[in-house]
């Protein structure tokens, strides 16, 4: 999670668009998978991949265009404003799992709702200007909105494949995205790499080696050890040091308002998810 939260500090010191970026960091992080899946010895069920090669190609798919959005929410908005409404995404799956999943929303989660909605209006609204020297806060929180969703619709996607451990999933689905990717790069921009320089090279190589390759591999093999209340408590590292890190590192700052909106927005996920942890237990 603290390799996850530090995305955005590397993101914001790399010279290419969000595309290449995102087109890059898959191609990276999936031979880095293969390489340990070779190494350890991880096997590959190729039976299941084909059972469930439709809902692959489609969250695939949404992988890589939700990092594009991710990632243009950084170039527009600050990484904790991004960051925040990017952690949206539970709520987006509580507000689709009536329709996806045939699931009842609750007073609860309602009340879940409403508070990360208070939390987005007060970050939004609220906390400073809507543009400011090189951001443009509104469409930054939107990119980060967007990335929301689709991450929501992956997590949505992903109870509906059999039979793959967590590992084969994300193995697939970066594959996918760097297929579905590349022509979308090629056309958009050219994969004109000419802009970049040698820290942008470093960057790119530890975004696709150690927050990609490494940090995925770590997250998989650690979950199989650690009960589902313990994950979702350690998942708020992520905003949490990502905040701390834009800090300290690139000087960014919140408002005290916007401040409050983050603890709306991340109560509101954290309760959210003990909700469906105790709707599994009950069910």
């Amino acid at each position: 999670m603290l390799i996850f939260g530090s995305i955005g500090a590397f993101v914001k010191n790399i010279n290419l668009s969000s595309s290449e970026i995102a087109l890059l960091r898959g191609v990276i992080g999936s031979l880095f998978l293969i390489c340990a899946s070779f190494f350890l010895r991880q096997k590959l069920s190729f039976k299941s991949i084909r059972e469930n090669i439709v809902i692959l190609i489609l969250s695939g798919s949404a992988v890589g265009f939700n990092w594009i959005l991710l990632f243009q929410s950084y170039k527009y908005t600050t990484i904790s404003n991004a960051t925040l409404s990017y952690y949206f995404a539970p709520i987006v799956v509580i507000i689709l799992a009536p329709f996806v999943l045939k699931e009842r929303l609750t007073f609860a989660k309602l009340g879940c709702i409403i508070s990360a909605m208070l939390g987005l209006f007060l970050i939004v609204s609220l906390g400073g200007n809507n543009t400011s020297g090189t951001y443009n806060h509104i469409v930054g929180i939107l990119y980060g909105l967007s990335a929301a969703v689709l991450y929501a619709s992956v997590i949505l996607m992903n109870k509906f494949i059999k039979n793959l451990a967590g590992f084969e999933t994300t193995l697939v689905q970066l594959m996918v995205a760097v297929l579905v990717l590349s022509p979308y790069v090629i056309i958009k921009d050219q994969l004109d790499f000419s802009g970049m320089n040698s820290k942008s090279i470093i960057f790119i190589l530890i975004l696709g080696i150690i927050h990609t390759g490494v940090a995925y591999y770590l997250y998989f093999t650690s979950i199989k050890e650690l009960k589902g209340q313990t994950i979702a408590v350690l998942s708020y590292i992520d905003p949490i040091s990502a905040v701390i890190i834009a800090a300290v590192f690139l000087g960014e700052s919140m408002s005290f308002v916007q401040m409050i909106g983050g603890v709306l927005i991340l109560g509101s996920t954290f309760f959210s998810e003990k909700l469906e942890t105790r709707d599994q237990k009950l069910g």
